[in-house]
């Protein structure tokens, strides 16, 4: 069995202790494929060290993320821009809006966002996008880009059904992560309602571990249960969940 985390951020502080372990154990579990989120300027070398570690399984991304627009955001936007006209990377990510924490750059969120969202089109990659308590403000941007460059994966994905089939219009896969496995996830309760054509797997790591992990450190080789939650949702086996939505990974990312 080969599993794809579409999402996961191995370079974080979280795994400076244990980094290869949990690479392994991910490995050991058949998770082989790992895509990696850029956040922001700062962490660019330690995912370039990451990939020179693991050549053959990590795939790298580039974007500034929401939370990290503030200020500077044209000089982080210079520095994506300059690293994806000198390296090879898998998709512009992640990037969107996000409300929850702070609205006061609102409108840099949006300006960068859709800056990001061009920069990916330029190049012929697909977007990652990061959306939390805004919904609206994401779909507004997505109907003004939608054409045949604009594709991607609406990570760690949360809303309703509507959402989730509007999502899927603009030619998003939906990444579902640990947040299926909580009770009040809610998400479980309408996902066999998606065909699993559209679904792609991530754990976000080291963030939202699934059940019985909430709380602790996530890690890749917890993919694996949220594998098993979707074969539940599905009624499919865990090795037909990892098996299509391993393909889908490769119609999004082209590898």
């Amino acid at each position: 069995m080969i599993a794809t985390d579409t999402h996961t951020h191995l370079y974080s502080e979280a795994f400076d202790e244990d980094r290869d372990e949990v690479i392994l154990r991910a490995i050991e579990k058949g998770v082989e494929r790992f895509f990696i989120p850029a956040i922001d300027s700062s962490y660019t070398q330690r995912m370039f060290d990451l990939q020179k570690s693991y050549p053959e399984n990590m795939f790298l991304m580039m974007g500034l993320h929401p939370t990290h627009v503030k200020e500077n955001f044209k000089d982080e936007l210079a520095h994506v821009t300059a690293m994806l006209n000198q390296h090879e990377f898998y998709a512009v990510g992640e990037i969107g809006i996000d409300l929850y924490w702070d609205k006061t750059f609102l409108k840099q969120q949006q300006e960068a966002f859709r800056y990001q969202i061009q920069l990916a089109k330029k190049f012929k990659l697909p977007i990652v996008i990061h959306c939390r308590d805004a919904f609206d403000e994401i779909f507004e941007i997505l109907e003004d880009e939608k054409d045949d460059l604009l594709h991607g994966i609406f990570h760690c994905f949360t809303g309703t059904l509507e959402q989730a089939k509007q999502a899927i219009s603009y030619q998003m896969k939906l990444g579902i992560g640990g947040v299926a496995t909580f009770k009040n996830g809610k998400i479980d309760t309408f996902l066999n309602k998606i065909d699993l054509k559209h679904i792609v797997l991530e754990t976000d790591a080291p963030y939202l571990a699934p059940v019985p992990f909430r709380g602790k450190r996530n890690e890749s080789a917890y993919l694996i249960n949220i594998a098993q939650k979707l074969a539940d949702v599905y009624d499919e086996s865990i090795q037909e969940i990892s098996r299509v939505t391993t393909e889908n990974s490769k119609l999004v990312f082209g590898i």
